[in-house]
């Protein structure tokens, strides 16, 4: 269904644009095959300007992202802010983000550092905002060409739209269904490697892009490992990996570095690894080690960093779009930095470190990181905003259509974890469409992850303020998911909701959010299931009756099972519906009017005991 909605607003805008001036896309394949990018070279040369005499000890910086899901605009809202410790212990909240400023940041960091290497962990594209999700996330990958990136790793967006157009965004061409944008602008790829070395075929074993890549500057050689989480079929559609085996991340990890160790002769390796936790502060600067042991992050990546081969120098991580700087012990006992840098752009880590020429190592000793914000008050770079308004003027006939009003911020929270004002927007605009496809729809569940951004109601463009358009509806819901209608039993509808707080969601529960009607008590006083109070599951205010069968509204994404929710995949009489971006869209041209705007819901279907 992804493809439906591109097509129709692809056409649309290239229909509206015309004989529009265009930018040239930057040439790439080169970087992404072991060749030389522009880069490369001038990297190389700047390194034997700097460096003649050929030192033992070399300063090597690394530059690292992730999460940046194709925010190539500033976030808006809390999802445009990260938040600082002061010295006296409060916090204040600074905006950040936007590849205007993105790029200027990374090009002053790495400023005279002819050992700077750029590098990401993962989900650089997919659940983009409409500017790069509308077009595939071509702009997003023309966006870090540009910028420098030299590796990322594969996250589990990247396989949004599956691996044949994951491996599209690296190798070039136009896309197979919208072709190119322009008759006179072919998509080249990416400049630089995504390697994925712990997904394969399953009919060959063979890994579906490169699993590693070694950049080597002036005598300098790094080798650079990609993984993203073994869990990845359980949040992505089984659409999305079909064919694919995803393995461990330690396992695969330990196998790479022999490898690089052994046939490459490569003794400096950093671990690109699209796992996370989280910190025990929401500040991107808190001290991570301030309990020792690394005790400032939680699994699941506390227990990847301490099974990672000691050979590995550093790992970058990412997935729960959290800022860290910590030090774990690797399983030699020696500490060992991990790091994430928030998501969206708003951060990257500096990684400074001592490269010896003569062993071909890194001086562990010497690795140091810090998360740097990135600020709005810089200079934006310029070619990221010629970039930028080439793709702005395909998308504005569609991004800037009005399809609704609000009276202040609705927000989605960042926790993602209870219920949210927008998650109860949503809910109540899937059951309203899935009543016109079945008038005997009961109510409609929605996973939290799948709400992308908060809908703002200070406008960032020229709608005016409580305007909501196109392209932000498409910011809160990016993936062209269906809405299905599923038969529950009562009992089958108990096990949902307790599977929020049990299996795979007990350590970090899921909450789902709910349409009106359908309320609840959640103690967390209590553990796992027995966190869903059974007898105060009502529907109209009569409890659920467990042997009844109630019509029930959800995305595919949900269900297919995913996000732990495999009871609704044991649903019945399955009828899929359209576009849930279509139905949120709807929903508020139906119930709002700039005389009558939406006003945020007030939250309260859930009874949170705490």
């Amino acid at each position: 269904m992804r493809k439906t909605r591109r097509i129709t607003v692809a056409a649309a805008a290239l229909a509206a644009v015309g004989a529009l001036a265009l930018v040239p896309s930057a040439q790439a394949g080169a970087g992404a095959d072991g060749g030389q990018t522009t880069r490369d070279v001038e990297r190389a040369a700047l390194a034997k300007k700097v460096d003649k005499a050929k030192k033992r000890f070399v300063d090597l910086q690394l530059l690292a992202l992730n999460d940046f899901h194709g925010n190539l605009e500033a976030p808006s809202g809390s999802s445009g802010r990260v938040t600082e410790l002061q010295a006296d212990g409060t916090t204040k909240t600074i905006d950040a983000g936007g590849a205007e400023y993105l790029a200027t940041a990374l090009r002053t960091a790495r400023a005279n550092h002819p050992y700077s290497f750029t590098v990401a962990a993962g989900d650089i594209v997919g659940a983009s905002p409409l500017l790069s999700g509308l077009f595939h996330d071509e702009p997003t990958i023309e966006a870090m060409n540009a910028m420098g990136l030299d590796v990322t790793g594969v996250g589990n967006h990247e396989f949004d739209e599956g691996a044949k157009e994951l491996i599209r965004l690296q190798k070039g061409g136009c896309h197979p269904t919208d072709g190119c944008y322009s008759d006179d602008r072919t998509y080249q790829g990416a400049d630089f490697p995504i390697l994925a070395a712990n997904v394969t075929w399953e009919k060959n074993g063979k890994t579906i892009l490169k699993p590693y890549t070694i950049k080597k500057v002036n005598g300098v050689k790094v080798g650079f490992i990609g993984v993203t989480l073994e869990g990845t079929p359980n949040v992505v559609t089984a659409e999305g990996v079909k064919g694919l085996k995803f393995a461990d991340e330690i396992e695969t990890v330990n196998k790479y570095t022999k490898i690089l160790k052994k046939k490459e002769g490569v003794d400096a390796v950093v671990a690109l690894v699209h796992e996370g936790g989280t910190p025990t502060s929401t500040a991107y600067n808190y001290d991570c080690d301030a309990g020792g042991n690394g005790s400032g992050i939680s699994d699941p990546i506390a227990t990847i960093a301490k099974g990672i081969d000691p050979e590995v120098d550093a790992i970058v991580t990412g997935h729960t779009h959290q800022a860290y700087v910590c030090t774990i012990p690797d399983p030699s006992g020696n500490p060992r930095l991990v790091t994430s840098a928030s998501s969206y752009g708003k951060l990257f880590t500096e990684l400074n470190m001592v490269y010896d020429r003569k062993t071909g190592e890194i001086v562990r000793t010497s690795v140091d990181a810090s998360n740097k914000v990135v600020t709005r008050t810089v200079e934006k770079a310029p070619d990221i905003t010629e970039l930028l308004n080439y793709w702005k003027a395909l998308a504005a006939p569609v991004a800037n259509t009005t399809v609704g009003y609000i009276s202040g911020d609705i927000s989605r929270t960042d926790a993602d974890t209870l219920e949210t004002p927008l998650g109860d927007v949503i809910g109540d605009a899937q059951l309203a469409y899935a009543k016109t496809l079945d008038s005997g729809a009961d109510l409609a569940l929605m996973n939290p992850g799948g709400i992308r951004a908060d809908l703002v109601y200070t406008a960032s463009g020229a709608e005016g303020n409580g305007v909501v358009t196109y392209g932000e509806g498409f910011a809160v819901q990016p993936f062209s998911n269906t809405v299905n209608l599923k038969d529950l039993t009562g009992a089958q509808l108990i096990t949902v909701l307790q599977q929020q707080v049990s299996g795979t969601n007990l350590a970090s529960p899921k909450i789902l959010q709910i349409s009106s009607g359908l309320t609840y008590t959640l103690d967390l006083t209590k553990t796992g299931a027995d966190r869903i109070v059974v007898d105060s599951v009502k529907l109209g205010g009569v409890a659920i009756d467990t042997t009844a069968t109630y019509r029930v509204a959800m995305n595919s994404f949900l269900a297919g099972g995913g996000d732990g929710f495999t009871e609704l995949a044991n649903g019945t009489n399955q009828l899929v519906g359209g576009d849930d971006l279509a139905a949120l869209t709807a929903y508020l041209t139906a119930n709002s009017s700039a005389a009558a705007p939406l006003a945020p819901p007030a939250a309260d279907r859930i009874t949170i005991v705490k």
